[in-house]
């Protein structure tokens, strides 16, 4: 799961949290419509049939779940990042530098608490940059926690000046 961050990211990444399995859900659901509903009419309807519709459904199954394990929340010595994406083309990094932020929260509901699924918001200073916004984390509290504690270290410590 830390193969972006080990690749890609500074030497001393800190990563903090993934997406929950309730950010799974969804896949689930057409999992089950794919191959308890439509591959069933698809057998009756002929065998190559059958195999397009399995073959189809396990590539669509099998890419919606690597895309959701591949968002990846960390911070470094430059700031706060969110990794996603596997394809080259569709590999995102969004980021928000140390010197710009303001401070990082989590939406605590009912559901929320309930399922251990955060949405994480990491807040800009200006509104040059957009925040940083991801929903459905495992452990999300504990890292918008870390984030706020390793930005006071940094403004307490004046390696960051505000």
């Amino acid at each position: 799961m830390t193969d972006y961050l080990a690749s890609n990211a500074a030497p001393r990444a800190v990563f903090l949290c993934a997406k929950s399995w309730t950010a799974y859900a969804g896949t689930l659901v057409i999992a089950v419509l794919l191959f308890f509903a439509a591959l069933p009419l698809a057998f009756r309807y002929n065998t190559r049939a059958a195999l397009v519709v399995l073959v189809g459904s396990a590539l669509i199954i099998g890419y919606r779940v690597m895309t959701t394990r591949s968002v990846q929340l960390y911070y470094d010595e430059a700031g706060v990042w969110l990794a996603a994406g596997i394809l080259p083309w569709k590999k995102k990094l969004t980021g928000i530098a140390w010197r710009d932020l303001q401070q990082a929260e989590h939406d605590s509901t009912f559901w929320s608490w309930l399922c251990r699924s955060y949405t994480v918001r990491v807040q800009p200073h200006g509104a040059r940059q957009t925040a940083i916004v991801a929903t459905g984390m495992a452990h999300g509290k504990a890292a918008a926690d870390a984030i706020n504690i390793r930005l006071q270290e940094l403004i307490q410590s004046r390696a960051l000046v505000l």
